[in-house]
């Protein structure tokens, strides 16, 4: 599709509301959202100390819930990240910032292509890197020259987040965006790791055209700031975010210059700015699960112990590839250096090829390795994250387009009808105790479980599934689970064949509710 290059500037109506009220910028707060004690609802985050007890951590673990926003992405289950810039031209993975913008020139670039192929690959939302560690940007910004704009492509009028946007609505799919906090070409020009002090300062700078076009008095470095205005573009120019991602990379400069991110006034303005959009990995919504294959652990909790990383971010309490995250022996680890439980649920990324980059030497990952990477991810009480990068032409690959359909038909086929939904089988609930009886003998080898966290949280520690073969007769155990939260997906080496099936809670934080309760039979 054509890019279109003109301005637009979108804001939240109580945002405008507010700067029409004013006439003068906004002085924004580090967003408390949801803290215990601060007034709001729900508690995503609650204080611990040294003096809490085990008990006592594990207590008000036990009271934590989800945001709004939280909820929403949980459900998303399957998303997309593009890797696409100017290391799809070179071929590296991590960019320089000395690379001339001329190399970024997509000879066919279709972003309709790539939101279709997303769409029917069974994806909610896409990611697309407007800027990584180069610092070379995806649309025209006003703040730097090492963009889409100093390129001769379409005569230095493209804009891809444009394309990428306008794509993914008109396809149905939610929008988001990695900006990196790393910038090898603002470090190059001084301004990156440069040592200035936090001060105030009024973003956006210049003042950008618009009606109720609102600024803000947010403190920053000189490249806080900088991104602080390559954020208010995109949040402001290109309609609704419903993500934004970011990591924690570092240039690569020497340790005497690292650069201390401005976390509290970037998620500020985003709050502001895009009130509903998650803030992901280095974000409060969403934590990075710990490694890049795309694999939860075994027992993935949502509230997990963190403490405070400075400027308003907060991060791991315990190593973050440690096997145990939110068990009681996890809590009780972390009580000497954690500030908080939170709810931070887990994103698992990883790539369809090798890098991260199209690399046309590369090959995507086979369906069996796709299906497993879900299993392991999405039915480990996590959202699954797959890169998939579009090559030079700006497109899809062939191979990779073909794969994310054949991706799809394999978890349909992985879980295609709930038999507890078709006629004559009847279900009932008492507390934490979920029956069902489907109505004559059925093979079962795949469950479907979910609690129902928005309300009650995550709080089953011990469940089993079991069957009960004639009317009257025992139980007997067919799988045990440790932990459950918005999605646990089992699966029986062998398919089991009963007329009632139930799911027992048998240990809990706290109460725990079954929202799903789910019996498939694959055909695979």
């Amino acid at each position: 599709m054509t890019a279109n290059v003109s301005r637009r500037v979108f804001v939240t109506a109580a945002v405008s509301t507010a700067v029409a009220a004013s006439g003068s910028p906004l002085a924004l707060a580090a967003p408390k959202g949801g803290a215990a004690g601060d007034g709001a609802d729900p508690p995503y985050r609650i204080a611990i100390g040294p003096g809490d007890s085990p008990e006592s951590v594990v207590a008000k673990a036990s009271q934590v819930r989800p945001t709004a926003r939280q909820i929403a992405w949980q459900k998303l289950e399957r998303t997309a990240f593009l890797h696409f810039g100017v290391n799809t031209f070179t071929g590296l993975e991590w960019g320089t910032g000395d690379e001339d913008p001329d190399v970024f020139q997509p000879s066919a670039l279709d972003t309709d292509q790539w939101a279709r192929a997303l769409r029917d690959g069974g994806f909610r939302l896409a990611v697309l890197t407007v800027k990584h560690h180069d610092g070379f940007v995806l649309y025209p910004s006003r703040h730097t020259k090492h963009s889409v704009a100093s390129s001769s492509w379409r005569g230095g009028k493209g804009d891809v987040l444009r394309s990428f946007s306008d794509s993914l609505r008109t396809y149905g799919l939610k929008v988001g965006v990695y900006i990196s906090p790393a910038d090898e070409n603002q470090n190059l020009h001084g301004v990156y790791a440069n040592g200035s002090a936090r001060s105030p300062r009024t973003i956006p700078s210049p003042r950008q055209d618009g009606d109720g076009v609102p600024t803000f008095t947010l403190d920053a470095t000189d490249y806080g700031a900088h991104m602080l205005n390559q954020l208010y573009e995109v949040l402001t120019e290109y309609g609704p975010i419903d993500e934004v991602w970011f990591d924690g990379a570092q240039g690569r400069i020497p340790p005497d210059k690292v650069e201390r991110y401005d976390w509290d006034s970037w998620y500020a303005l985003i709050r502001a700015l895009a009130p509903d959009a998650a803030i992901a990995v280095r974000g409060p919504d969403v934590r990075w699960v710990g490694n890049e294959g795309g694999l939860a652990r075994e027992n993935e909790w949502s509230v997990v112990p963190v403490k405070d990383s400075g400027n308003g971010s907060v991060d791991y309490a315990l190593r973050y590839d440690a096997p145990d995250q939110g068990s009681r022996a996890a809590l009780a680890e972390a009580r000497a250096v954690a500030q908080y439980v939170q709810w931070w649920p887990a994103e698992c990324d990883v790539s369809i090829r090798p890098g991260w980059f199209h690399h046309a030497d590369e090959q995507p990952k086979s369906v069996e390795q796709l299906t497993d990477i879900w299993f392991r991810s999405v039915g480990r009480n996590s959202v699954l994250l797959l890169n998939v990068p579009p090559d030079q032409r700006g497109l899809l690959p062939d191979a990779d387009v073909a794969r994310l359909r054949e991706f799809r038909e394999r978890i349909r086929a992985e879980l295609p009808a709930d038999l507890t939904r078709e006629s004559g089988a009847r279900v009932r609930r008492r507390g934490s105790t979920v029956t069902a009886d489907l109505g004559g003998d059925r093979e079962v080898d795949r469950i479907r479980l979910a609690e129902d966290v928005g309300r009650y949280g995550q709080q089953v520690e011990h469940a089993v599934v079991e069957v009960r073969r004639t009317p009257g007769g025992a139980w007997e155990t067919v799988v045990a689970v440790d932990t459950v939260g918005a999605s646990r997906i089992l699966v029986l080496g062998t398919a089991v064949r009963a007329p009632e099936w139930r799911v027992r809670v048998t240990a809990s934080r706290g109460k725990a509710r079954l929202a799903e309760f789910g019996l498939y039979r694959s055909r695979t």
